[in-house]
């Protein structure tokens, strides 16, 4: 067991050995966790690294200033260092070169599938579980699923989402168009926008998470959400018809100039201001974007003016099938329980982040959706902007979801799949071909594990 479980942790480090060294330099500054027992107010340090970072995710960070502030306030001789990384570079670069080097963070943003699966196999994550039953609040949360590895917990989401189509509500009714019930009606709103000289969908894809959202929405409509979960066990392939199918209509969304030439050089805060400008006209993101749409500073007169609707189905009348999971939170390193003042700060951290009052603050916020319970009543009477309703409407309309497929597939896979569609975008590749190396990757990935 242990032995598959460091092939794993390898696969995940492939893509990033060049950056251990660096990262475990930095890594050994840090004293280790230490024998702990220190008493009194002797100051002690944690590190929190986070990836509230930009604009865009500005409340979220006051919420977690404040976590923060009510931490040190109540463990003496606290000091909390904030950490911040961007969330792809500490995903793929550096969590895992300090992981490899056995010395993370005290607390970190992580993914709780398949990356604390991988890091809790080698012991290197906090067993959470005992201090959830501590506090009362295991079973709280909507999922832990994805955190829940062995039948023990190591880590907590810390919102939830879905993924659906932006749009600029002013637009549609100025052009008397109406919220796609099919692919065909959302084609057919494409085109038009597209003989109005508009981009149809604002789109960046220098990080290929980002196109990843339109592509694995569209391939689980094809193929059936479920498809996904068998790729991992060989029961399901890349090179199925049905994801073919899916994968080939966003080549042919490309190829028909659904989506800015250049996307390929975009950053995703351009894709968002192709959308404030009017240049674009729809988008497919995350429902965590809405916080951009609200905040005044950020969409100017464009706050009131965007809306929100699901993918729909390929053909009206389906179930309509979301993305929608709760993988990305905040997972604490295994060497804190050596440190009985560090499992204090830990559990206090816990305790102050985790309560209907922080998600509640959230969603009105920053327009998270909660990790934790609670009713749709509730959700409705702490925010009525209108941004907001739609995404509330969303999530009432689903039919059928399912986890982005990071959260189901190795490392490598991801990295073969995202290589892939980039290829594709540029015009390198077609969908069938690039399916087959994503195929060949994920073998080479399944064998590792027998």
């Amino acid at each position: 067991m242990k032995k598959k479980g460091l092939a794993l942790l390898m696969s995940l480090l492939f893509v990033s050995s060049a950056l251990l060294s660096a990262c475990g330099g930095k890594g050994a500054e840090k004293p280790s966790g230490g024998t702990g027992g220190a008493a009194g107010n002797e100051p002690f340090e944690i590190t929190i690294r986070h990836t509230q970072v930009g604009e865009s995710k500005k409340f979220r960070l006051a919420l977690l200033n404040d976590v923060v502030s009510k931490t040190e306030a109540a463990v003496p001789g606290l000091k909390i260092k904030l950490d911040a990384v961007d969330s792809e570079v500490n995903r793929k670069e550096k969590l895992r070169g300090e992981m490899a080097a056995g010395k993370p963070p005290e607390v970190f943003d992580v993914f709780g599938s398949p990356d604390a699966g991988v890091y809790a196999k080698e012991g290197l994550m906090l067993d959470l579980t005992p201090i959830l039953d501590e506090l009362g609040i295991k079973d709280k949360f909507t999922t832990l699923d994805p955190f829940t590895h062995d039948g023990k917990i190591y880590g907590l989401p810390i919102g939830g989402s879905i993924e659906g189509i932006f749009y600029n509500k002013e637009y549609f009714e100025q052009k008397g168009l109406s919220v796609p019930k099919s692919l065909a009606e959302l084609e057919q709103i494409a085109e038009a926008i597209k003989a109005d000289g508009k981009i149809p969908f604002a789109q960046s894809s220098k990080d290929a998470w980002i196109p990843l959202m339109t592509t694995n929405n569209l391939w689980s409509y094809y193929a059936g959400p479920e498809v996904t979960y068998g790729f991992k066990t060989g029961e399901t392939k890349w090179t199925d018809p049905k994801v073919v199918e899916g994968v080939k209509k966003h080549q042919e969304w490309v190829e028909k100039g659904y989506f800015k030439k250049g996307e390929l050089g975009f950053e995703y805060a351009d894709m968002r201001n192709q959308i404030l400008s009017g240049e674009a006209i729809m988008m497919m993101d995350g429902s965590w974007a809405n916080s951009v749409f609200r905040d005044p500073e950020q969409a100017g007169d464009m706050v009131g003016k965007i809306g929100y609707f699901n993918l729909p189905p390929v053909n009206a009348g389906d179930p309509v099938v979301v993305m929608q999971d709760a993988n990305n939170g905040y997972g604490f390193s295994a060497e804190v329980a050596n440190d009985p003042r560090k499992l204090q700060a830990v559990k206090e951290f816990i305790k102050n982040m985790w309560t209907d009052e922080m998600q509640l603050r959230g969603l009105k916020e920053d327009g998270v959706l909660p990790a934790m319970k609670m009713d749709l009543e509730t959700m409705n009477s702490t925010s009525d902007d209108p941004l907001m309703q739609d995404i509330f409407k969303g999530v009432s309309e689903i039919g059928k979801s399912f986890p982005a497929f990071d959260a189901l597939v190795q490392a490598d896979v991801n990295t073969a799949l995202s290589m892939g569609i980039q290829q594709v975008i540029g015009g390198e590749l077609d969908a069938q071909k690039m399916l087959e190396n994503v195929q060949a990757a994920q073998e080479a990935a399944n064998a590792t594990e027998e």
